[in-house]
């Protein structure tokens, strides 16, 4: 065939890949037909090809389709033109998380393998990657199902502590094969079968450290392209395959608190939220609920009721509530008395101790508020600040378990008590017997309750000095019938009084319960009658919100920038007939301004809190906005909103109170960076509103508090409480801290003063003693008050050039 005619092959095909994919079936037959010419002809066409690529007047990917048509019609030919181009490009694809099925670069792989040339592990992982996505078609998937080695993809520091134990390698294969939501029973015959050649526990010693490694940074980091999620935090979805897998042996094991710490802990890690994508892998969550459903003892049993009060992605959430309900109906109790159940001791042989012998050395845990901390003695009794030596040497496993347990032991206790603090709602009332057991004298749980307040056959009683005390001194031993105290209904002489003998006791309390605001009807909302503006018109960041109302038992749906319609957020109060609204939506329609790249709404705008009959329809408005309406079903009509006066005092406070608390969290007033007003300067009059206007219920707590702290604390001498301010006396500059957002303003002229919480210059001393645990502003509050107070001191340069500026 002579070189006019090569070329004119050449050039046909090349036009032909350039409009259509390599898999097209006019580009198949012309393709077919070049690699059935003889040798020199087809040496002819790849020179044609290389020629073409060097010349460099194509379009990126019809020069990758170039390099693999070099490849596909130079197969079997030596000295192949375009080598170290077609090496480049493969190494450019392991960089990639995955290519558009479309460009069909496996092609290109597909040829450099079939000419014998070996493929890198970074580019097996692009292909199985790219081939368990939802677009891939089976030819790609039988393709990447050819690559048996490695076993895993590269790239994740798990996988490739995994392969390098030559023991795992079955178990590793077959735990690949866990693509369904449920194990069929030859999947877990097989699985039993190859724990049981290695033996149950070298096979949990060997998977549990490799869960500890899941969702470590990546061994070598991936290409992300314009507009693409955050593929470096995101799991490995052709290894994620494999960690159900093994997660799902693991169930197959005998119970081990060891196995139940560390699927709680890969729940977690699973579920944290990865830029423009979400959570990293509710799938895995799910096989890791699943496993810890399925296990025996009181191990996996707390971490189910852990993880209810900490998981907010509704689905695994819901699979948590499933497994807890089943636990509950099989043992014949309900719901709220298996979690109080499931609370295990965690090694505590009193209320918030436990001793623990090394050898002649020894150990100490006490929980003190929210922490948990180790106390050593050394072989002499003598009690010195590290780990003994001898410790460290003779009891290396030993010592690995109580360090682990003292994290359990913390994660517990803030479990504990945001599920406390959900009991106000719950109408729960306790056996005193019972009470004392589950609560009280509970090792842990103890640390909590002894530093509430309840009421004992009506009479309120808090634990001091060893026994329960009313508000006289009085010690109270027994009883019938015990509740959580609430402030709602109760005096204000009697609401102070206990304020007072908290401080008295320096009990703090793990939550605000006597400090708690109370939200009492307003002559605003009796004039409104069926809703309440209280908290509307403010702009929220919507993912926080949506954190926020998860964390405290609302059901809320992110707002995207589409064609969609939802419904508000709701809580529903199974034990009130109540259902509660609040109504928001999406702020701004610019995308890339008032969105994410995926467009999810960045902010919110508030309206209305309203309630209804728990079976009433569901209202629906635009994500877009525009307001909510009933859409009632064909048996029931439309259901009017109840009005506030029929609320009960206490459910209208706390959801008062929950709603109070996502404004005053997420609203963009209080993010210290915001004093320009946001995008285009939108948002500068509600920041300076919100930022220094009148104080809200949480304020006024704040601030009454405040009243009574400021004189304990050591620059007391230069501040004082005026207002809505606390009012700052320095050496350069006099400040006022607003109680709500917790802004500076600072003399002369009132200049705004920027310090970001948690920055390197804003740690203040230790304000001491605080009535309660919880209210990040109030502790905001004091540092900055504390720091200002020395602002000579003060060497942040961030800080230092507001400071002296003129």
């Amino acid at each position: 065939m002579d070189d006019v005619k090569i070329k004119v092959m050449a050039d046909r095909l090349v036009r032909k890949v350039a409009d259509s994919s390599l898999h097209h079936p006019s580009v198949k037959a012309r393709l077919s037909e070049m690699q059935e010419l003889p040798p020199e002809d087809r040496r002819r066409v790849v020179e044609a090809f290389a020629h073409r690529h060097r010349q460099g007047g194509d379009t990126h990917p019809v020069r990758v389709r170039l390099l693999t048509l070099t490849a596909l019609v130079g197969h079997g030919l030596d000295d192949l033109p375009l080598a170290e181009e077609r090496a480049a490009q493969l190494e450019v694809l392991g960089r990639a998380h995955s290519f558009w099925y479309v460009d069909r670069c496996e092609s290109l792989v597909r040829a450099e393998a079939a000419a014998g040339r070996a493929i890198s592990p970074a580019v097996i992982a692009t292909v199985r990657r790219t081939a368990v996505s939802a677009y891939s078609d089976q030819e790609l998937v039988r393709f990447a199902a050819g690559f048996a080695e490695p076993v895993l993809n590269v790239g994740e520091a798990w996988a490739e502590r995994a392969m390098e134990d030559g023991r795992l390698r079955d178990l590793l294969a077959h735990a690949l094969t866990a693509r369904t939501a449920k194990p069929s029973a030859a999947w877990e015959k097989r699985g039993r079968a190859l724990a049981e050649d290695l033996g149950a526990e070298a096979v949990r010693e060997a998977l549990l450290p490799l869960l500890a490694l899941v969702g470590r940074p990546r061994t070598f980091e991936l290409e992300r392209a314009a507009h693409e999620p955050d593929v470096n935090a995101a799991f490995d979805p052709y290894n994620a395959n494999a960690l159900r897998g093994l997660v799902r042996l693991l169930a197959l094991l005998p119970a081990h608190p060891d196995t139940a710490r560390a699927l709680g802990a890969l729940v977690e890690t699973s579920l944290r939220k990865a830029a423009g994508m979400g959570p990293r892998n509710p799938k895995v969550a799910n096989a890791a609920v699943g496993a810890l459903a399925r296990a025996d003892g009181e191990a996996a049993l707390a971490e189910l009721a852990r993880l209810g009060t900490r998981v907010t992605y509704k689905g695994t959430l819901k699979l948590i509530d499933a497994a807890l309900r089943a636990r509950a109906v099989a043992l014949g109790l309900t719901r709220e008395e298996i979690e109080e159940l499931a609370v295990p001791a965690y090694g505590l042989t009193e209320v918030g101790k436990a001793a623990f012998g090394f050898g002649e050395a020894a150990a100490e845990l006490r929980v003190s508020g929210n922490r948990a901390a180790l106390l050593w003695r050394n072989a002499a009794g003598k009690q010195v600040k590290a780990v003994p030596a001898t410790v460290r040497r003779d009891h290396p496993e030993e010592l690995r378990e109580l360090k682990g347990l003292v994290k359990d032991v913390e994660k517990s206790l803030s479990a504990q008590a945001e599920r406390l603090d959900r009991q106000f709602l719950a109408r729960r009332r306790w056996a005193y017997g019972l009470w004392r057991e589950r609560y009280l004298d509970h090792p842990l749980v103890g640390t909590l309750a002894r530093r509430l307040i309840w009421t004992v056959d009506g009479t309120p009683v808090c634990f001091a000095d060893g026994a329960l005390r009313t508000l006289a001194g009085a010690t109270v031993t027994e009883g019938a019938v015990v509740e959580l105290w609430h402030p709602v209904g109760r005096e204000p002489a009697e609401v102070l009084a206990w304020r007072e003998w908290l401080e008295r006791h320096t009990v703090t309390q793990p939550f605000k319960q006597a400090h708690r605001e109370v939200y009492l009807l307003t002559d605003a909302e009796r004039t409104t009658r069926t809703y309440s503006n209280r908290f509307a018109a403010h702009v929220l960041r919507q993912h926080q919100f949506n954190s926020l109302t998860s964390a405290r038992g609302w059901h809320n749906r992110l707002r995207l920038c589409v064609d969609d319609s939802l419904p508000p957020a709701t809580r529903e109060l199974p034990q009130w007939g109540l259902r509660a609204e609040y109504w928001i939506e999406g702020e701004g329609h610019e995308y890339g301004i008032d969105t994410t790249e995926s467009g999810t709404y960045l902010r919110l705008r508030t309206d209305q809190v309203r309630f209804y009959p728990i079976d009433a329809p569901q209202n629906w408005a635009s994500t877009y906005g525009g307001g909510y309406a009933m859409w009632p079903g064909d048996a029931q009509g439309a259901v009017d909103p109840l009005p506030l006066t029929r609320i009960p005092e206490l459910v209208l406070s706390e959801v008062m109170r929950d709603v109070d608390l996502f404004v005053g969290v997420a609203s963009v007033g209080n993010d210290p960076t915001w004093s320009d007003g946001g995008p285009e300067g939108r948002f500068r009059d509600y920041w300076t509103s919100y930022g220094f206007g009148e104080l809200g219920a949480s304020a006024e707590t704040r601030r009454t508090l405040l009243e009574r702290l400021v004189p304990r604390l050591a620059v007391a001498d230069r501040c004082t409480v005026e207002g809505r301010f606390l009012h700052v006396r320095g050496e350069l500059h006099t400040y006022r801290i607003h109680l709500g957002s917790g802004n500076i303003l600072m003399s002369p002229n009132d200049q705004y003063l920027c310090i970001v919480p948690g920055g390197a210059g804003a740690a203040g001393a230790d304000p001491g003693y605080l009535p309660f645990e919880g209210d990040r502003t109030l502790a905001v509050i004091l540092s900055k008050a504390m720091l200002l107070a020395k602002d000579a001191e003060i060497t942040d340069p961030t800080i230092t050039s507001q400071l002296n500026r003129r």
